[in-house]
């Protein structure tokens, strides 16, 4: 199973001594396995073929009535037809409670066990970015963008270089819209970025409904979201924007031990990590310890590792450890896991609320689901 995956790799990472992240053996002995060969012991490998594509596709829909608070769905009992009126049937107000939305969460992991054959093995961290995403356009002078009102489902927004490929984190989701129309697509896509964390082992992320979709004219302008070949001062100028300091911006960056690039989306290629569908605090350790050097290819300037030549860096990722205030934060989650999922987990929920007019008193309500592969 794919869960147990996930367990197998997180284990085969704290066994190997990190003194240059993992020894050459290491990497020769368990990361160089047949992609069959991999998936069977871990299902977890390194996929070579393209991505399929699939159309976006623009659902405004009717199951968008949500009303506010927690979220609240007009809906029919009859025919099962929404709003329309027919004979016989009743009218009424469905109030989502924890149980609906725990459904909800078990079906996108769910579904994550079953469609594993999507890059490295997982959808979950296409998700995570597309939580992240719709979350980093958030300008906390205007008060606009955030994750309230899922505006990437249209052009120009969808279509920003910074979301290159998120139409396959949108169209896996749209089988749970289906099912549970009642939930917003912004509270589902937050929702999916949180199940994406816990279901790869990362900690738990308290979970606040609440947010209602909104149509095009709410889009955000081109620019908002980080531009991986800049430095330091673009960093605190992008994620100040938002809010955050110094080390909220380490935290954050730590989900780069997520995922991959890709050539056909922001031009840069390959993983950070050796375990991009395991939430670990492996990418500070690489970091610090790898020695990282200019790729000579034909594309954008970004970093290889010495030892392997498979890991890569982004001058971005590279910033945080040219910059002494930010090395500093990158040292303290290199040491200690526990206090980075601590902190990543206060500041990725923090980057999901972000703009959302929550109800008064929901602060004391969120939710936090149990994974399923606990």
């Amino acid at each position: 199973m794919a869960s147990a995956a996930r367990t197998f790799a997180r284990a085969a990472i704290k066994s190997t001594p990190s003194t240059s992240a993992f020894k050459t053996s290491a990497r020769n002995s368990a990361f160089t396995l047949s992609r069959h060969t991999f998936r069977q012991q871990s299902r977890r490998g390194y996929a070579s073929e393209p991505t399929k594509s699939s159309s976006a596709g623009l659902y405004i829909g009717i199951g968008a009535l949500a009303l506010g608070g927690a979220g609240y769905y007009a809906y029919t009992q009859g025919n099962g037809s929404l709003l329309s009126g027919s004979a016989g049937e009743t009218t009424g107000i469905f109030t989502p409670k924890f149980e609906d939305y725990e459904k909800v969460y078990k079906e996108i992991a769910e579904l994550l066990e079953e469609k594993d054959e999507y890059d490295d093995g997982s959808y979950g961290p296409v998700l995570v970015r597309l939580a992240w995403h719709c979350s980093g356009t958030y300008d906390a002078e205007t008060g606009t963008g955030g994750s309230n009102g899922a505006t990437m489902r249209f052009a120009p927004e969808g279509d920003h270089g910074a979301n290159a490929g998120l139409v396959a984190a949108r169209d896996f989701l749209e089988p749970v819209k289906a099912k549970f129309p009642w939930i917003s697509y912004s509270d589902l896509w937050i929702l999916a970025g949180i199940v994406s964390i816990q279901e790869m082992q990362g900690p738990s992320i308290p979970y606040r409904p609440g947010r209602v979709d909104k149509d095009l004219s709410a889009c955000t302008p081109d620019g908002r979201l980080p531009d991986a070949s800049q430095g330091n001062k673009h960093l605190r100028a992008i994620f100040g924007r938002m809010g955050f300091n110094d080390q909220e911006i380490v935290a954050l960056s730590g989900a780069h031990a997520l995922g991959r690039c890709h050539t056909d989306r922001s031009g840069f290629e390959g993983p950070w990590t050796f375990s991009p569908t395991v939430v670990t605090n492996e990418y500070y350790k690489l970091l610090l310890n790898e020695k990282w050097s200019w790729r000579k290819w034909n594309g954008p300037k970004q970093y290889e590792d010495k030892t392997s030549k498979s890991l890569m860096m982004l001058p971005t990722d590279v910033a945080l450890v040219s910059d002494k205030a930010f090395k500093t934060y990158v040292e303290k989650y290199a040491k200690d896991e526990g206090l980075f999922f601590k902190d990543f987990a206060a500041v990725i929920n923090k980057l999901f609320e972000l703009g959302v007019p929550f109800a008064e008193g929901s602060e004391n309500s969120k939710m936090v689901f149990k994974p399923t592969n606990a």
